[in-house]
């Protein structure tokens, strides 16, 4: 599973900070400019490196392609910055790919941090109604022209799929949602949605596999994710010989944008503590 003959595409990328390289693989719809709540915080420490996968942002495609086709882009874009070994940082689909890259190149990942994601992905995501999409729409529009809006959260926003994406609906997350989100899924291309589709149907389980990932990993989740539950999330964690592991109440799958002080203090906590994942260099 995920073996990949093609050719490497040439991935857009955000490079923030010096030091210790750390890269960060959005999710699906996303760019690397959504992983914003991550790079700001890290690049004052670290160097960020924060691609557009293939068929997101842009890395425009027209072509039809697979998802093992993520890692060949990520391997010739670690090659491409001479960046000989790395830590990690995936969030969802991104966090999948993490995993992936840790199987592949396990001499080039010095640690993992996966957030909201999972080596066997589970949802619990109820069907989507045409009212749900109706009320999306709307809060979307109004929270992009004035983000974070208290009327527009509590009249459209807790009524549009967001209800799905996060539990705290603080003025916060939504400009988070404004400033990163909206341009992501408008930027995600059909080749992207159907590369994930595919994986999916296929039944994606790496359960397995976990054991031979030795590098230090820090498991993350959202006790209300719907998209890949905690359950799934906290599998992952117990299949890792060296991971640490937390769940965060009344939070869903956008918690890095309902709690970033939270999340980013553990992730520092967790660097400071596993200094090797970041080169022996953290402070």
């Amino acid at each position: 599973m995920f073996n990949s003959n093609s050719r490497p595409f040439p991935l857009a990328v955000y490079t923030k900070g010096q030091g210790y390289p750390i890269l960060c693989l959005h999710g699906h719809p996303g760019s690397g400019q959504a992983m914003s709540v991550f790079t700001d915080h890290l690049s004052q420490r670290f160097q960020t490196i924060a691609p557009d996968l293939r068929g997101y942002g842009n890395s425009r495609v027209q072509e039809s392609f697979e998802m093992q086709d993520h890692l060949t882009d990520l391997e010739a874009l670690l090659d491409r910055l001479q960046s000989s070994r790395c830590l990690v940082l995936g969030w969802s689909l991104g966090g999948i790919l993490a995993i992936e890259l840790a199987l592949r190149l396990p001499d080039r990942v010095s640690g993992l941090i996966l957030i909201a994601t999972a080596a066997r992905p589970r949802g619990s995501h109820p069907p989507v109604t045409w009212e749900d999409n109706f009320y999306t729409g709307i809060a979307s529009l109004l929270n992009k022209v004035i983000p974070g809006w208290q009327w527009n959260i509590e009249t459209f926003g807790k009524r549009s799929l967001y209800r799905y994406l996060i539990q705290q609906h603080t003025a916060t997350a939504y400009e988070y949602i404004a400033t990163d989100a909206v341009s992501a899924y408008l930027q995600t291309s059909q080749p992207a949605t159907r590369a994930l589709n595919s994986a999916l149907r296929s039944g994606y389980n790496r359960l397995p596999d976990l054991s031979k990932i030795q590098c230090p990993t820090l498991v993350l989740a959202g006790a209300n994710d719907r998209h890949i539950t905690a359950q799934s999330s906290l599998e992952t964690a117990q299949h890792l010989p060296n991971c640490q592991s937390r769940c965060y109440d009344n939070t869903a799958h956008l918690f890095p944008w309902e709690i970033p002080t939270e999340v980013m203090a553990d992730i520092d906590r967790w660097i400071q503590n596993n200094p090797g994942v970041a080169g022996a260099v953290a402070h």
